[in-house]
């Protein structure tokens, strides 16, 4: 740590980036690699199915839930309707419009078993609105 070490220090912090997950993560480009979304921040899809799965412990009752496939890449999905009532508006074939669910590290969320994407809008329409009553779904 001498007079003119300033080369091997910033060699030194070079070589120990790579043990910080997160930075290693971006450098290798692992989110782009195993991420459905292929890295970006929403998608669109096909409803194949709704289902209601069974929350964890220590919770009780049932998450709504769609199996979408993306347009993108034909990878499937779940994705969870938030809020009440949500699922009622999505019907199987529809488009939907996924986004991340907000679990760190690109994971799930609470008590929600596996699903780490929600569903945002159905054939071009916000959810938000549709359940609040100010739009009404366009049919296909």
């Amino acid at each position: 740590m001498g007079e003119f070490s300033g080369r091997d220090i910033k060699n030194r912090r070079k070589k120990y980036r790579w043990l910080k997950k997160t930075w290693r993560r971006k450098a290798e480009g692992l989110k782009a690699k195993y991420d459905p979304l292929e890295g970006s921040h929403c998608a669109r899809g096909i409803v194949l199915e709704k289902k209601a799965l069974e929350q964890k412990q220590p919770h009780s009752g049932l998450i709504k839930c769609a199996k979408v496939q993306l347009v993108k890449n034909g990878k499937i999905v779940t994705a969870f309707a938030p809020r009440d009532g949500a699922i009622n508006f999505i019907d199987e074939h529809d488009e939907v419009l996924i986004d991340g669910l907000g679990g760190s590290q690109r994971g799930q969320m609470g008590s929600i078993p596996g699903v780490r994407y929600k569903i945002i809008a159905v054939n071009g329409v916000a959810i938000s609105e549709l359940r609040a009553g100010k739009k009404e779904k366009p049919r296909r």
